[in-house]
């Protein structure tokens, strides 16, 4: 029996949904939002009616019958930190999405339009690897320092979508296997795989590991304490410089690979130092996560949008190949992952989680 579900993954600016039957996509859209519609509503929650009329205008507009879903999966959003899983959308989930409990982001909005639709016309709701999954064992968590314990902040639903990927084609569970999984995009995430958890991560936005396209990783803590004192920068500012403005962006003035690459082809010396230094950080990373294995490493598995880049690849086997072998998963395709999640769920392959 074929199942037919609507994907929501809402950004700050844009709601992406997709319908699909089971793995097919019968066809994604991507509806824009403007400065002037956004900033009319006083917070993310109150603009849940405004979203949701956007995709059911969207559904009736291409004759797509809404009461034929069997699904509807929401993009998780900032919740209590979590095991990573598929979760239906019951009511302290929806209560904390609500809330914002660990923040307030366009991404809450999923789950909560997820559960509206699908209890109008009697279809489950999920979300799917939220950002907030957690799964660090406790030495890892020690900083050093310890109001700052090490946090899981990373792209959860991308890293585990490419792991089960692997093990299914490999024919094997994926709990049984131990990989390296690296996400290379705006950010930059580390994660060492082993028993269907994801044990340890670099923090991908404000925490450590490498620098990325648009955040800077670790850096000197003794020097980042100095510039905060220094009195030339807000709060603000100097987490600008870590996040956002940060990596690719402070050294070269962009957060696209592909202007790298370009440069570096045209004789730019300081593109290509900023370009190793980039790959020889991730390969460190690769190198902490093979020690958390303690060697033992099935797989070390690439994705994200830089993963597209062949030289990247190259250089990181260069440096890793090593460890284990390497799978390329190129991209990320957030809805067709958010749907696999529901599916696995609704197909009795994998046990739904309770919030």
């Amino acid at each position: 029996m074929s199942h037919k579900v609507l994907i929501i993954n809402p950004g700050s600016t844009s709601t992406k949904i997709g319908v699909f039957e089971d793995e097919t996509l019968l066809f994604e859209e991507t509806l824009r939002h403007s400065t002037e519609e956004i900033s009319s509503y006083p917070s993310i929650v109150a603009q849940k009616d405004f979203r949701k009329n956007l995709i059911t205008d969207l559904l009736a507009r291409k004759n797509f019958d809404i009461k034929s879903l069997d699904v509807v999966v929401g993009r998780g959003g900032m919740l209590r930190p979590i095991p990573g899983g598929t979760y239906p959308v019951n009511d302290a989930l929806l209560a904390d999405l609500k809330a914002g409990v660990s923040g307030q982001h366009a991404s809450n909005l999923g789950g909560i339009i997820a559960r509206e639709i699908g209890d109008e016309i009697g279809a489950k709701s999920f979300i799917v690897d939220p950002v907030v999954v957690d799964e660090m064992q406790d030495v890892a968590r020690y900083s050093g320092v310890p109001e700052l314990p090490r946090k899981s902040v990373f792209h959860a639903l991308n890293q585990k979508a490419v792991a089960k990927r692997y093990a299914k084609e490999q024919g094997v569970p994926y709990n049984s296997l131990n990989l390296i999984v690296v996400h290379m995009g705006g950010g930059v995430s580390v994660g060492a795989h082993t028993g269907g958890k994801v044990v340890d991560v670099f923090n991908a936005l404000d925490g450590d590991g490498a620098f990325s396209p648009e955040r800077a990783g670790a850096v000197p803590s003794g020097a980042l304490v100095k510039m905060c004192f220094s009195g030339k920068y807000t709060e603000a500012e100097v987490y600008k410089k870590l996040v956002g403005g940060a990596g690719l962006n402070a050294y070269l003035g962009t957060n696209d690979m592909r202007d790298v690459e370009k440069w570096i082809g045209e004789g730019n010396a300081e593109a290509k130092k900023i370009f190793d230094a980039f790959v020889y950080q991730v390969a460190k990373d690769i190198g902490s996560m093979a020690c958390v294995l303690k060697g033992k490493v099935d797989q070390i598995i690439l994705t994200g949008g830089i993963a597209y880049d062949k030289n990247v690849v190259a250089d990181l086997k260069e440096y890793a190949g090593f460890i284990a072998p390497f799978t390329v998963y190129p991209g990320e395709d957030e809805l067709l992952a958010l749907c696999q999640g529901a599916l696995r769920v609704v197909n009795g392959e994998e046990e739904a989680m309770n919030y």
